[in-house]
């Protein structure tokens, strides 16, 4: 279909994803009956086409006669300090992020501001863009990048307005993945005002799985909604309300924006802060791609390894547990793994928190399904509690003594930690050797010193090697109770062989096989490469928890 405007020759391209058909004034009772649920849905501006490309035919009796469909606007929020750099700031304020979409289109909007809450401060992994450079309560400016600038992330919120409508705003690159924690610490929960937005794209659920998945941990709303529509005093309750089926991602318009924020308000009545469970109760719900957060203690910590790949875009297993699961005596594992994907943002804190040992961390819209726990893209990890979190019982995240892992039995699974005691029955002779090292750097690296042939040179201290120290390498094989009718195969720690082969060398400094056969080894914490039935196999490591 073509569409002609009176006095002009421009080419006009219909959207109809909210198209609504008008009947007249004759049928007005039968409008009432046909379109009466459906005018809940939808709230139209009449924005003429003239208006909205900007042409200069314009009807001056639009902007002398109101709508009745017209909003009527939301209390507005001053940023004094920047009042005079905005226009925007001085402008009217609108309540809808959907009437903001249908009167100001897919072009966006430079003049006007819609008032939202933020639910949740997040960080995406920055493919191209700006860098922005906030400062205290002033609006968020954005700035170019170059390619220069090392790979940063992008800053998103996701916002609800008081019809209940999401959107997720992608700001520009921050310098640094450290202030994201920052800003989830100021902004949520905070009511603010967006300008100088358009649309990046509109999602469906079918579409982008992983948002609408944090989109309905947020639904129902905990307060009733407004009715579009009706009055603004008008107010529907929460109660069997269908959730949202679309959602607009929303950016910069042409690399400026205005997102005022009052961080001295009380935080909103319509924002839902995280519910914290329990380890064992996660682990209980039937759902999948269900939402979740909670406290752990991170007891190790492995890069998954896949060929060909960076090592920052490596997923990495972090085992974890808390108390919920330290006291269960029998049928829920001890710990759980949580596989974090290289979508996952890490601050800096966190990734060298992670490296120094042991830590208590905050999951917060980790991903659970299928018996997994994810961290993928809008989960956060923090070692701070969120300054609001609603908890279930009492303080989860403290252990009220040593950590215990599951002992190896038949419901043992690859990919898992356990512990594991048994007796040597035989020696993996092929990959068994031993090599020198540095007794003072712990180097591998020596090689016979120059002056003297007799000694060893380690070119990393540059200093001659008198007294090395013999490492080794040795898997063994165990007859274990708890898993009798497998084949246990374990790599040992050094300081495991140096326990199992003491006072068991020759004169010479060899070793004879038959002397580490019969003994007892463990306790010992372990990591599970593989579980094979045919043959029935078992083929573990031997690790040191944070």
């Amino acid at each position: 279909q073509k569409l002609l405007l009176q006095n002009e020759d421009v080419p006009v391209i219909m959207n109809t994803y909210f198209s609504q058909k008008v009947l007249l004034g004759e049928h007005s009772e039968a409008r009432e009956k046909t379109y009466g649920l459906t005018k809940m849905l939808i709230r139209k501006n009449i924005i003429s086409l003239a208006q909205t490309f900007r042409l200069d035919d314009l009807d001056d009796k639009l902007h002398q006669e109101p709508s009745d469909n017209q909003v009527a606007c939301a209390p507005q929020i001053h940023n004094k300090s920047d009042s005079k750099q905005h226009p925007s700031a001085l402008s009217a304020i609108n309540d809808s992020l959907l009437d903001m979409v249908e009167s100001q289109g897919a072009v966006g909007w430079r003049e006007v501001q819609v008032r939202v809450v933020i639910q949740r401060v997040y960080g995406l992994p920055a493919r191209e863009g700006y860098r922005s450079h906030p400062q205290g309560n002033k609006p968020l400016c954005a700035t170019p990048t170059t390619n220069s600038d090392p790979p940063g992330v992008r800053l998103c919120l996701l916002v609800q307005d008081a019809y209940g409508m999401f959107s997720e705003v992608q700001l520009q690159s921050l310098s640094s993945t450290d202030d994201v924690e920052q800003y989830c610490r100021r902004w949520e929960g905070k009511s603010c005002c967006l300008a100088g937005m358009k649309i990046l794209q509109r999602t469906t659920r079918g579409r982008a799985l992983g948002l609408f998945s944090l989109i309905d941990s947020l639904w129902p709303p905990v307060v009733p909604l407004k009715v579009p529509g009706q009055s603004q005093d008008s107010e529907m309750m929460t109660t069997n309300l269908p959730p949202p089926s679309f959602c607009y991602i929303l950016t910069v318009q042409s690399g400026e924006m205005h997102v005022e924020v009052d961080e001295e308000e009380q935080i909103s009545n319509l924002y839902q802060p995280p519910a914290v469970h329990g380890l064992k109760e996660i682990l209980r719900i039937d759902a999948c791609n269900e939402r979740c957060s909670f406290w752990a203690h991170v007891l190790y910590r492995r890069l998954q390894t896949k060929h060909n790949v960076p090592i920052d875009q490596k997923d990495t297993l972090l085992f974890v547990t808390d108390s919920t699961l330290q006291n269960v005596v029998h049928g829920i594992p001890k710990a759980v793994a949580v596989s974090v994907t290289a979508s996952c943002v890490l601050s800096m804190e966190i990734r060298e928190a992670l490296s120094a040992g042991s830590q208590l961390v905050f999951f917060k819209d980790a991903l659970w399904g299928n018996g997994r726990i994810i961290c993928v893209e809008r989960t956060v990890l923090l070692l701070q509690k969120p300054l609001l979190c609603s908890a279930a019982g009492a303080d989860l995240s403290k252990l009220t003594g040593p950590v215990r892992l599951d002992e190896l039995d038949s419901t043992t699974q690859a990919n898992s930690i356990c512990a594991l005691r048994g007796t040597v029955v035989g020696v993996n002779e092929s990959t068994a050797f031993s090599w020198p090292t540095c007794d003072r750097c712990s180097s591998g690296k020596l090689e016979l010193c120059p002056q003297d042939r007799e000694l060893l040179y380690c070119n990393q201290c540059s200093e001659v090697v008198t007294t090395p120290v013999l490492k080794m390498q040795l898997e063994v094989f165990l007859s274990c109770p708890s898993r009798s009718q497998s084949t246990v195969k374990v790599k040992l720690l050094q300081r495991t062989i140096s326990s199992l082969l003491m006072s068991s060398a020759n004169e010479d400094g060899t070793y004879e096989v038959q002397s580490v056969l019969g003994k007892e080894v463990g306790l010992l914490n372990c990591y599970v490469h593989s579980v094979t039935s045919h043959p029935n196999c078992v083929a573990l490591e031997e690790i040191v928890l944070l």
